[in-house]
């Protein structure tokens, strides 16, 4: 019963995991300011820029796959303490690199634990959260993710006047969230459902008793195992026909979102502003407009995503997304691509990215998955999905100075009205579904839409 749920425990779960989520924004986008920095500092051209954004993104693509082999044999909570400490090891790392190719691996060794949080962090909140309040939840890692890049970008522009070793500093800062994560990593508990899965009921009970009390944890330890497939814990099972075809919408949602722009938003902003005229100061203090849009329409999907549920949400965002990136290609076209008018579009970009589709993401991906293969199942996508984003990362300046705005913004366009046509086509809504429920409509329905 929903009454039953102990708001405050479930929610202290969700922020530890989600604060994982911190450290990924923070890492994702602390780059943003030192890019500049960098750029002189190692002088480096387009593709070499790429390199510096784009070699975090590539050491996420091994760190997604390891952690999702690692899970469901070792559990989410004993990987994110690791995850946390290779977190604060890279961040020294990078900091002190003496040349471009070891800031360049100490980036790629960073990835690893922005790859193993990515799906660590989002898993163990779908694991933990009632299916009422499930996507708020899983909506606060996304908000997570935001406060990390607003925390950067605040860095970024305090340090930008701190002398020839300011990027260093920059880098250096991520530290102290890391101690943090592990502190709060170490003090909450293993994932219910990998406990059941792992053979341990009686502590998987502890767990989901304290969460919805004792009629309900019953009730959930019950489903969990009687949804466990034994003896298939290896890659055959991801060939069953439910899960299969689960793993099929997974892949195409994380190619689209990211070859939709986002990450070269994020990244690449005060770039895009230069671009468009503005001073690199002024460059930097705009990106603290971008992270308070971000923060202030992801709070707003917390509000949203068990209201009006996943599908409409991914659908309106791609196409109100889509709008905004044929508008800045009309700009470039006409030759407006210039001042406040760039910014306000950048800006309503960002707003419907990050109240429709960030938040449902990194909630449906997870929901998605059965019991027993969730961590190995949870590593195509979203390994998908760091390629996805390190090819677009990589490739978006040579294609933003050589091929020009207008065919850039436009390929991202066309890739997010993609987005809405394969959400209204093949995505199904999760709102309100338990796990074991959501699982049993993937083997069961002949249609690929959840009535």
């Amino acid at each position: 019963m929903p009454g039953s749920i102990n708001y405050r425990y479930v929610v202290f779960l969700a922020c530890t995991a989600a604060l994982g989520g911190l450290l990924f924004g923070f890492d994702i986008a602390i780059i943003t300011g030192a890019g500049p920095f960098i750029l002189h500092a190692f002088v480096l051209g387009d593709l070499g820029l790429g390199w510096a954004f784009s070699s975090l993104l590539f050491g996420c693509v091994v760190g997604s796959f390891i952690a999702g082999r690692l899970t469901d044999r070792y559990g989410r909570r004993r990987l994110l303490i690791l995850v946390a400490v290779l977190f604060a090891l890279t961040s020294i790392g990078t900091a002190a690199a003496g040349s471009f190719a070891t800031f360049v691996v100490a980036r790629f060794l960073g990835g690893l634990a922005v790859g193993a949080v990515s799906l660590l962090s989002p898993m163990y909140v779908s694991e933990v959260s009632p299916p009422s309040i499930r996507g708020r939840l899983g909506a606060m890692y996304q908000m997570s993710i935001v406060l990390g890049i607003i925390t950067s970008y605040g860095i970024n522009y305090l340090l930008r006047n701190t002398g020839l070793a300011n990027w260093r500093w920059m880098f250096l800062t991520g530290v102290l969230p890391s101690v943090i994560f592990l502190v709060f990593v170490l003090l909450a508990p293993e994932s219910p459902r990998f406990l059941a899965l792992a053979g341990k009921a009686e502590d998987a009970f502890d767990v989901l008793k304290r969460i919805g009390g004792t009629v309900t944890a019953r009730t959930q330890l019950d489903e969990i195992i009687a949804t466990a497939h034994r003896g298939e814990q290896s890659s055959r099972a991801l060939l069953r026909p439910g899960v299969r075809r689960a793993l099929i919408v997974s892949a195409f949602l994380a190619i689209l979102v990211h070859v939709s722009g986002i990450n070269t938003i994020i990244d690449y902003a005060p770039a895009i502003f230069q671009s468009a005229g503005w001073k690199i100061d002024t460059a930097l203090a705009s990106t603290f407009l971008v992270g308070i849009t971000e923060l202030v329409f992801t709070i707003a999907s917390l509000w949203m995503i068990d209201r009006f549920g996943r599908k409409p949400l991914y659908i309106g965002g791609s196409s109100g997304m889509a709008v905004c990136l044929v508008l800045l290609v009309i700009t470039a076209v006409t030759g407006r691509f210039h001042g406040v008018l760039v910014l306000a579009l950048i800006l309503a970009y960002l707003a419907f990215f990050c109240s429709c589709i960030g938040p449902v993401f990194w909630t449906l991906v997870p929901e998605i998955f059965p019991n027993d293969v969730r961590g190995m199942a949870m590593t195509f996508p979203v390994l998908i999905q760091w390629v996805a984003n390190a090819m677009v990362v990589l490739l978006f300046p040579y294609a933003f100075h050589v091929i020009g705005k207008a065919f850039t913004f436009g390929f991202l366009a066309l890739m997010c009205i993609c987005q809405a046509l394969f959400t209204w086509r093949c995505v199904p809504e999760t709102k309100n579904k338990r796990l074991e429920e959501i699982e049993s409509y993937w083997v069961t329905s002949k249609q690929a839409v959840m009535k």
